[in-house]
């Protein structure tokens, strides 16, 4: 397994939960406004993070964290993610998975084996939008098809979408809840200066106003 980074505690990363991170390295979406190029792209990747470290830190937070979230990076472009979350589970913990969407077959094996307790799937656009804004070609098709395991999942689930100004507009959410209804969790894109692509700047950041009239759009 590629592990790039794992942080020790989360407050936020699993709703309700006090959780450990682990960040997978490696992504097949070149999204420009990513603010984790060293989990991306390859000319930034750092040194891994050797597996049995990750396991003999989770061995001493049993009992202070109740769970794990595997993000990335895209997770599911791991071959050994299923053993990895096995691993993890044998643990006692729960597990929340981070995805894009792109494998839907990973998805289904996992969700089908019920290894997983929570699911995210970030959506990046309209899916007519997905390749212009991912720069690179998605197939739609494997983005529909994640999106119908996950909602008939049975497990607890989250869509979210990052906002950019000048790039997403109010039609453009209308869009994607027409695809998965109004259980989308909407997030503000935040300018961290080591974006993927050079172009983004402040000026992508929608105001709290702006924002207030995305969510009751």
């Amino acid at each position: 397994m590629k592990i790039a980074a794992i942080q020790k505690l989360s407050l936020i990363d699993y709703p309700g939960m006090i959780s450990s991170v682990i960040f997978t390295q490696g992504c097949n979406f070149r999204c420009g406004y990513c603010h984790n190029p060293s989990l991306v792209l390859p000319q930034s990747f750092g040194d891994f993070v050797l597996e049995a470290k990750v396991f003999d830190f989770l061995q001493t937070r049993i009992g202070k964290i109740e769970g794990v979230v595997i993000t990335g990076g895209e997770p599911t472009i791991q071959f050994d993610l299923v053993r990895l979350i096995k691993k993890i589970k044998a643990l006692g913990l729960s597990v929340k998975l981070d995805t894009n969407g792109s494998n839907p077959g990973m998805l289904k094996k996992i969700i089908d084996n019920k290894l997983i307790d929570f699911i995210a799937m970030d959506l990046k656009a309209p899916l007519n939008k997905y390749s212009a804004i991912c720069n690179v070609n998605v197939d739609i098709e494997k983005i529909k098809k994640s999106i119908f395991y996950i909602k008939n999942s049975g497990i607890v689930k989250q869509f979210r979408i990052t906002a950019i100004k000048g790039i997403h507009t109010i039609e453009d959410l209308d869009s994607i809840k027409g695809i998965i209804g109004d259980n989308i969790t909407l997030q503000n894109f935040k300018f961290s200066g080591k974006h993927i692509g050079n172009s983004f700047s402040k000026e992508n950041e929608f105001s709290s106003k702006e924002m207030d009239e995305f969510r009751t759009a």
